[in-house]
């Protein structure tokens, strides 16, 4: 029985306020309206973002996740690029195609993403409902449920035969640490890079260092557990900042002669920016902001730093043009030109999501996929 047009009842994680666990209910998902999709969710990665955002004030109740794939049920009117069927991965930052940014070839921070309400639709509602109540959307995607709805330019189509459960990946996580190091950083060959923070984000960095032929690249986390697991995505050694007496900085500086041609800060500390930033080289390091910094949050630099030339640069999804780029690397990933598997360290299904936060927390779980 076709359900185009109609209300789906389905299951969704809600969070209902800040600090408390996910809730497995039944929600009401409407139709899609103009220029919008609705998505079977099959597979969505539980993010960092997210395990930050769960602390935080917020829009509740929420059904969150922002890193999925899935099947198009529907489509609203106006849709042109997409139909039912296609598989597709949802995309928090969208490409509109018509703005300044996505017409200049080196910007990707689509005018969409800054002047939309990402907890609302385009009409300024949601189409969710739970318990006779509005639910908010978060991030323009919502992949915490197994029906979702979009907009048509926050929705990218991909291969056919691409394992859903895999690629999901593409939405966030590896798209932004390995487009970092290729797109925002341009790493050269030969070069020496240093990456902190071995999460997800931070092992798709150095897989991007790697396919953009650094030839050292060194791994700096607290957890030694991670060490393991960047050599084996081509890390070539890995520090830990507790074992030294100095500050990191003045270790890197030491081990490379001169600074790191490439750092990149995978944290989201304004403490680990500034210090890596002076871990670059004096005069052509440059050092790339991937975590997410809290908004508000001031940087505390030594101005001195900028005179020799080193350069502090922020990255957003890696730097490529969110609905063309992921098609393309969803491509690549199909013809083997890198692998996701070893950031995939746990397979849950939805309503084991409590669990999946529980070993992020832990510090041993690179990325979580939740299959619905």
């Amino acid at each position: 029985m076709s359900t185009t047009g109609k209300v789906i009842k389905c299951r969704a994680a809600i969070l209902w306020e800040a600090g408390t666990p996910f809730s497995i209910e039944e929600v009401e998902v409407a139709p899609p309206k103009a220029k919008e999709v609705r998505i079977k969710i099959v597979a969505t990665g539980l993010c960092g973002t997210e395990m930050k955002v769960l602390e935080d004030k917020g829009r509740f109740p929420v059904i969150m996740g922002h890193e999925g794939a899935g099947i198009v049920e529907s489509v609203g009117e106006g849709v042109s690029t997409l139909k039912a069927g296609d598989k597709v991965i949802t995309l928090f930052l969208p490409q509109c195609g018509q703005c300044a940014a996505c017409v200049n070839s080196e910007d990707n921070f689509c005018i969409q993403f800054k002047q939309s309400e990402t907890s609302l639709m385009s009409d300024g509602t949601s189409r969710f409902t739970c318990k006779g109540k509005p639910v908010y959307h978060f991030a323009n995607t919502s992949t915490f449920t197994e029906y979702t709805v979009l907009k048509e330019i926050s929705v990218a189509k991909v291969d056919a035969a691409a394992p859903l459960e895999k690629v999901c990946l593409i939405s966030c996580g590896f798209s932004t640490g390995y487009g970092a190091a290729i797109n925002t950083a341009k790493v050269t060959p030969g070069s020496t890079c240093a990456v902190f923070g071995l999460g997800g984000v931070g092992l798709s960095v150095i897989m991007g260092c790697k396919a953009a032929g650094a030839a050292r690249i060194i791994g700096v986390d607290i957890n030694k557990d991670k060490f393991e697991k960047a050599k084996e995505v081509g890390a070539t050694e890995c520090i830990s900042p507790q074992d030294f007496k100095k500050p990191i900085q003045e270790v890197l500086v030491d081990m490379t002669g001169a600074g790191v041609e490439f750092c990149f800060e995978v944290i989201g500390n304004p403490d680990m920016v500034a210090a890596a930033f002076a871990s670059c080289h004096e005069s052509h390091g440059v050092c790339v902001i991937v975590g997410l910094l809290k908004y508000g949050v001031q940087l505390n630099i030594n101005g001195w730093l900028f005179f020799s030339g080193r350069t502090l640069k922020g990255s957003v999804f890696g730097g490529w043009k969110s609905r063309e780029s992921v098609s393309k690397l969803v491509s690549a990933y199909m013809a083997k030109k890198f692998n996701l598997d070893p950031l995939i360290t746990h397979t849950l299904s939805l309503d084991k999501i409590n669990e999946a936060v529980k070993f992020m927390k832990t510090g041993k779980c690179i990325r979580c996929v939740l299959l619905l």
